[in-house]
């Protein structure tokens, strides 16, 4: 599954972060890095952008950059 279908509320762990270039290298610089685990806060009224809780900070990206990480849901 992807970021972008994981649900407000649900946690999950990033298994991996896809794109290529500058993409992938600012996701990465951002602390979405494999095993971190993350949970969808927010999703704006027309679905983009979407607010993600990691590593003790709130993280706001775009629906097109979120369906490039590979999530696994935490039960």
């Amino acid at each position: 599954m992807t970021l972008d279908k994981l649900e407000p509320g649900k946690k999950g762990y990033i298994v991996s972060v896809g794109g290529e270039g500058a993409l992938r290298r600012r996701l990465l610089d951002l602390g979405l890095t494999p095993k971190t685990i993350v949970l969808v806060r927010k999703v704006a009224p027309l679905g983009d952008p979407i607010e993600i809780f990691l590593r003790g900070y709130e993280l706001t990206l775009r629906r097109e950059e979120a369906a490039r990480i590979e999530v696994a849901e935490v039960q």
